[in-house]
């Protein structure tokens, strides 16, 4: 079982940053893929960006690319999504997602753990 906390989720203007954070319980984090996505109201919630067990690969959906990077530190069980240049179409709740696979994918049925989410708003 694993369980996920977001955190540093608030308003901004366009152009700005966010990094925001996800810390998972268990002592296997690096046994698992993690994943950000996000659902903007009216939407469907979407792959942004994922990360290998052992942070070797990442993988980003092409409205971030350049923009969004994913890292994680197993040392302390936490994944981070820094934000860069954000737009008022980034504006959407951002969940963290866990997979026991050394693989990250878009499908977000694939993931076996979900965070709560945070909400990130960009002003313009």
């Amino acid at each position: 079982q694993v369980q996920l906390v977001e955190s540093g989720g608030g308003l901004v203007q366009a152009g700005g940053s966010l990094r925001l954070s996800c810390a998972a319980s268990g002592r296997t984090f690096s046994n698992y893929a993690m994943a950000w996505f996000r659902q903007a109201p009216g939407k469907e919630r979407e792959f942004v960006v994922g990360i290998r067990g052992s942070g070797v690969s990442t993988s980003a959906a092409d409205a971030v690319k350049g923009r969004f990077t994913i890292s994680r530190d197993n040392a302390k069980n936490t994944v981070y999504l820094q934000m860069n240049t954000l737009k008022p179409e980034d504006t959407a709740v951002y969940y963290c997602a866990a997979r026991a696979s050394i693989w990250a994918v878009t499908t977000r049925g694939a993931y076996d753990y979900w965070g709560q989410g945070t909400q990130v708003t960009v002003s313009s």
